[in-house]
């Protein structure tokens, strides 16, 4: 049986060690240090339009942090997109807000402006009070309509929480998502573009919300001489060694990009002609995704397979594949959640599927997993 074909491995690229060594030749082997400092200005610099970007645990903290300090609190609803991660939504329930789940639109996967714009109408009509956040998606890192999204944000002055946690180096209209929100999240899990094993970043839009993320997510100790504490605070910040994978990562990161945007054409140029079978395409010349992971569409009524059983058929043959994020409003943890839509974010879920898209891949082994899949449709 061939190697294993893994869906989306963390590929170093050679720098890592050395900022590694550095932190244990210097004794900093702790949450913060100089490697974490030069981690949130490269990102920054990345980023750019002068944000401000703070390295915490997690892509999830990130989320938590900004969500707390929009003021989210119990008895409070925010709108999420329902087409994605559990992530995304579950730190609206750490503090006790409940998420209000928005359908997606067709072209992007991601939240749609028509329901968003009923789901805010519909809540104030029931509650009294708008949402206090929206946290739009970038889902497999394909950007969201952001103008159409931000424009309904600001109609009823919602601050928006962007979730670009698969979209570091997507692009909507020449600007980096995560750059669009009051706050942007960033993910650098094991299998994200770039990694520092686990990991994520908050993007800030000044200097003080920068330093009360740094607050709150070092246990909120007030400056004082001894531990005083006025909040509740968290463990959220990263380690200098995570730090230091990331500083090696973002001197790749242009490389990995640029890769898993050649896969995805790849694997566009080889399924062109399989019936029933779709790749994933940025809609229009304003989008430009990372590909952070291509995915196709399955129509079962044309082509002889499911989604489904294109992911066996593939597992058998020692490729990992995945299927889609189901959707949170079908999750039963959040059944209880309202939910505005037609069914987009379902339908997509049903026929989706998401192809090995790892930078480290080679185009052989991609045209292996395309050669399985024609095989799988009666091709």
């Amino acid at each position: 049986m061939r190697e294993r074909i893994y869906l989306s491995l963390a590929q170093m690229g050679g720098g890592e060690q050395a900022f590694i060594k550095e932190a244990f030749d210097t004794n900093w082997v702790v949450p913060l240090g100089p490697n974490v400092d030069a981690f949130e200005k490269d990102l920054e610099a990345f980023v750019g339009e002068g944000r401000h970007v703070v390295a915490l645990a997690s892509g999830t903290a990130a989320i938590h942090l900004g969500l707390l300090q929009l003021g989210v609190g119990p008895g409070d609803e925010v709108i999420c997109q329902s087409f994605t991660f559990a992530a995304s939504a579950n730190p609206v329930a750490y503090l006790g807000a409940k998420p209000v789940y928005v359908d997606s639109e067709a072209d992007t996967w991601n939240m749609s402006p028509r329901f968003l714009e009923e789901a805010i109408l519909d809540r104030k009509a029931k509650t009294g009070r708008y949402p206090k956040v929206i946290v739009p998606v970038h889902l497999y890192g394909m950007p969201a309509k952001l103008d159409e999204i931000c424009a309904v944000a600001a109609k009823y002055d919602i601050p928006i929480m962007e979730d670009a946690a698969e979209a570091i180096g997507s692009e909507y209209k020449g600007r980096k998502c995560g750059a669009f929100g009051e706050f942007g999240a960033l993910s650098f899990n094991g299998n994200k573009m770039i990694t520092t094993s686990g990991g994520g970043a908050l993007v800030c839009r000044t200097g003080e919300e920068a330093r009360r993320t740094m607050f709150y997510a070092t246990q909120a100790r007030e400056n004082r001489p001894y531990y005083y504490h006025e909040h509740v605070g968290y463990n959220y910040r990263m380690s200098n060694i995570c730090a230091g994978i990331g500083r090696g990562q973002m001197q790749v990161l242009a490389e990995h990009i640029a890769r898993r945007r050649a896969i995805h054409v790849l694997y566009t140029e080889l399924l062109v002609d399989v019936k029933g079978v779709e790749v994933m395409q940025n809609p229009a010349a304003e989008f430009d995704s990372n590909f952070w992971l291509t995915c196709i569409t399955v129509d079962s009524g044309v082509c002889e397979a499911t989604a489904d059983d294109i992911r066996l058929r593939l597992e058998a043959e020692n490729i990992e594949s995945r299927l889609l994020w189901r959707p949170m409003h079908m999750q039963p943890v959040y059944a209880d959640c309202p939910f505005y839509g037609d069914g987009t974010a379902e339908r997509i879920f049903n026929k989706g599927l998401c192809l090995p898209s790892g930078s480290s891949l080679t185009d052989e082994q991609i045209r292996a997993v395309a050669g399985v899949i024609k095989n799988s449709v009666g091709r």
